[in-house]
């Protein structure tokens, strides 16, 4: 019988460096170029930000960081680890151990309710039931939807739904959070609601954030501010 594992306590926080980031895609006999030599370094344990309109590359770079995608050249390297070098398997474990992603439909289940959906990520890792069911109520009573436990996804509003994804993510404490267009798919106010809980839920872990968006509003909650523009990443001033 397989050992089951103990929760994940270890508060690291992981820097991430892009370099020589580029990346292709084609369209009928047309190659285009969405990434052009990207290289920068995001800073552990601080919120960053890039923000770019729709189809410039934003979600690309969150892909390849996460290794769900590699570039056609250059490499990911996160802490000690270059990504780009390791197989689709060894990505997908790392990926599963040390990352959390957040996105912008929320992606949870529908046919698991609130609390399956923050369980199952742990319960694949083969965390023990006992400890991730204690974490995972936890977590959801610090996103505010300890009396929805036993909802479904269908029942929530969008801002609900968003604040389970942010439990969810969270919940094998991650040393990296990804976070693509987390309020685009709310309403202004939800979206500020949301934006303050998953700041101050990261920072209070310690995490590294890395949030793609084309919302200018997030500017002010960012430690530093990247722009991608023609397949650039551009650090800007605006911080």
């Amino acid at each position: 019988m397989q050992q089951k594992k103990k929760l994940n306590t270890n508060n690291k926080s992981l820097p991430v460096r892009l370099e020589n980031l580029s990346k292709f895609y084609i369209e009928g006999e047309t190659k285009h170029q969405i990434l052009d030599s990207v290289s920068i370094d995001f800073v552990k344990s601080k919120f960053t930000v890039m923000l770019g309109k729709s189809g410039s590359g934003k979600s690309t770079i969150l892909n390849l960081i996460s290794g769900i995608d590699i570039p056609d050249s250059g490499d990911v390297h996160i802490d000690d680890k270059t990504i780009t070098k390791l197989s689709e398997k060894e990505r997908t474990l790392f990926r599963r151990d040390n990352i959390g992603i957040i996105f912008q439909f929320f992606n949870l289940i529908p046919t698991l309710t609130i609390l399956e959906n923050v369980t199952l990520p742990q319960e694949l890792m083969g965390i023990e039931s006992s400890l991730y069911l204690k974490n995972s109520k936890d977590l959801l009573e610090k996103v505010g939807m300890s009396n929805r436990l036993n909802a479904y996804p269908d029942k929530l509003s969008g801002g609900e739904q968003q604040r389970v994804a942010i439990a969810r993510a969270l919940a094998h404490n991650p040393s990296l959070i990804l976070a693509d267009e987390p309020t685009g798919n709310l309403d202004t106010q939800t979206g500020k609601i949301v934006l303050d809980l998953l700041l101050n839920l990261t920072r209070e872990f310690g995490k590294t954030m890395i949030m793609a968006t084309h919302s200018n509003d997030i500017i002010p909650f960012a430690d530093e501010v990247f722009r991608l523009e023609q397949g650039k990443l551009i650090k800007s001033n605006q911080v």
